[in-house]
């Protein structure tokens, strides 16, 4: 019985076909559904659809369409053959398209970079905006991963980050990979703890805001351990740069997995500047998951 869905995005891209084979895992691993989605946005252009007269009888927009839609399902058949695997062709522009399909899946699955990226662009729109708009946890397929890997969790201790833990310990189980759960902080990003002797001035003495950092770490993945006792976490705790220590992290992860917005996110903002950059810069694909109130 299948239970569950997995959304991928197709254009015909070598991109989304990497993404096609991602996904098909990844329904595998839950026992999900895959279904292949293409938004075809020449309908709603009014551009003719059909072979021209002049040309051969398999030319034309929707022969195109159907050869790219039938090539994606054949790859994800051959990645996972045990997955049933749908497709659909949506008239509309990718973004609004999968982000309505994001509405009845549990992860969604795009490329990096699609048909319309320009030469030098490192991600593309639908995944930077799909990863900020879509109803789900949505995964964009960079570099190949290192199968062997673990997956990188960046945590900052923020209530809407608590969605991203959750999902990382969750992939983890499926994958049976390790867990790496970084943490990063500065003398500048660290909240300053109170004294423990109230007559004594507002510092702390050396070390005091590592042991707090620490501890942020480990309130933040409480209680998963004993929901998840086959994952093997390691708590790493790194005084530097959020975004180039989890770039770091990547090189050698096959996930690496971050909250939409950390605690540094200004109202209304709805993918925080760190998630970008990873969206950008990670050596392997990156999964982006919203906190619940995020989704309104």
């Amino acid at each position: 019985m299948v239970s569950g869905l997995v959304v991928v995005g197709a254009d015909g891209s070598a991109s989304s076909l990497a993404a096609v084979e991602v996904a098909a895992r990844e329904a595998r691993s839950r026992g999900a559904g895959l279904r292949v989605v293409h938004a075809f946005v020449w309908p709603a252009l009014h551009v003719p659809l059909g072979p021209s007269p002049l040309g051969p009888p398999e030319g034309g927009l929707q022969n195109m369409v159907d050869r790219l839609v039938a090539e994606a399902v054949e790859r994800a058949r051959t990645a996972a053959p045990e997955v049933e695997v749908g497709h659909v062709v949506v008239t509309g522009e990718p973004l609004t398209v999968l982000q309505a399909q994001s509405r009845a899946a549990e992860l969604v699955v795009v490329g990096s970079r699609g048909m319309g990226g320009f030469v030098g662009l490192l991600v593309g729109s639908t995944a930077v905006h799909l990863a900020a708009h879509g109803r789900c946890p949505v995964l964009v397929v960079r570099e190949q991963p290192h199968a062997d890997g673990p997956i990188v969790l960046g945590v900052d201790g923020s209530v809407a980050g608590q969605k991203a833990v959750d999902f990382a310990f969750a992939e983890a189980a499926l994958r049976n990979a390790p867990l790496v759960a970084m943490h990063t902080w500065t003398t500048w990003n660290a909240p300053m703890p109170a004294p423990q002797d109230p007559s004594e001035p507002y510092a702390n003495p050396p070390g005091a805001l590592a042991e707090e950092e620490e501890r942020l770490l480990a309130e933040a993945l409480a209680g998963r351990q004993e929901r998840y006792p086959g994952v093997v976490v390691e708590h790493r705790v790194v005084h530097g740069g959020t975004r180039e220590a989890l770039i770091e992290a990547s090189r050698s992860a096959q996930l690496l997995v971050v909250g939409a917005r950390g605690r540094g996110g200004f109202a209304g903002l709805l993918l925080g500047s760190v998630s970008q950059a990873l969206l950008h810069h990670a050596h392997c694909p990156v999964a982006v998951v919203r906190g619940a109130g995020e989704h309104h």
